[in-house]
């Protein structure tokens, strides 16, 4: 049985970590290096590190890039204003391990076949942002797009998505739970994996992901904002017989 797995979400402004309520990022949570050094010594299974203010006009910080992925002992995936084939190459060359896609697929969704064919699909993740409404959302939640979640997932599976990661701006940053009825319907729809956001306060909102659909789960607020750690997590987890890597030591 496939493990599953804790991720943590860095998420950067272009000058600190920032988290906030219902994608209003406007709290500052401090530098991405010395939250990755905390993060390698709690038992985390990957990173997500996205910049939220690359519009797809910023070129790629190189040397930002490159002392992430040196410092970073788990796989990381980078995503943030990526819009080209050179883009994805640059961020593998730096050290990623896995590109998120997301603004740029709504109008250019064959960038998503020529990056599943060329990389690999297992090394695209497609994030969705969307509200209760199912609309979803572009460039962190400003754009409205014509996409709905189910339609537009599916579609992107379609296309090469290796993962889905889903996040529900409504529950963002709130700590009161995962949107769980479109997470099990969803899960449903897709033979690929799907990656929960958004939502996480405690213990039990991940139990409840798990056996919602959810093969991994992505938190932010959590880990900044509360002391419980992916170690505390996995253990809880393992208690409830959801099959998680049990390298942790509490």
């Amino acid at each position: 049985m496939l493990k599953k797995r804790i991720i943590t979400t860095m998420l950067w402004n272009g000058f600190t970590l920032v988290k906030g309520k219902g994608f209003d990022n406007s709290r500052s949570t401090g530098h991405p290096l010395t939250t990755m050094q905390i993060y390698n010594n709690r038992d985390v299974d990957e990173i997500i590190f996205l910049n939220i203010e690359n519009n797809g006009e910023e070129k790629i910080d190189r040397d930002l890039i490159e002392q992430l992925t040196s410092y970073c002992s788990v796989p990381i995936t980078i995503g943030g204003g990526v819009k080209s084939i050179e883009d994805i190459e640059d961020l593998l060359f730096y050290g990623a391990d896995k590109i998120t896609l997301n603004s740029a697929l709504y109008n250019n969704i064959k960038l998503l076949e020529q990056a599943s064919k060329k990389f690999g699909s297992q090394t695209i993740v497609v994030s969705i942002d969307y509200d209760k409404n199912l609309d979803c959302f572009s460039h962190s939640g400003k754009i409205k797009t014509k996409k709905k979640l189910f339609e537009w997932a599916i579609e992107c599976e379609k296309k090469g998505a290796g993962e889905i990661m889903i996040n529900c701006i409504n529950n963002d940053g709130f700590m009161r739970g995962h949107d769980l009825i479109n997470l099990r319907q969803l899960s449903e729809k897709l033979e690929i994996p799907l990656i929960a956001s958004g939502g996480f306060g405690n213990y039990e909102d991940y139990y409840q992901a798990f056996i919602n659909g959810a093969s991994a789960t992505a938190a932010s607020s959590i880990f900044h904002f509360t002391s419980i750690t992916p170690a505390e997590i996995k253990k809880y987890l393992s208690s409830k017989k959801i099959p998680v890597r049990k390298n942790y030591k509490i």
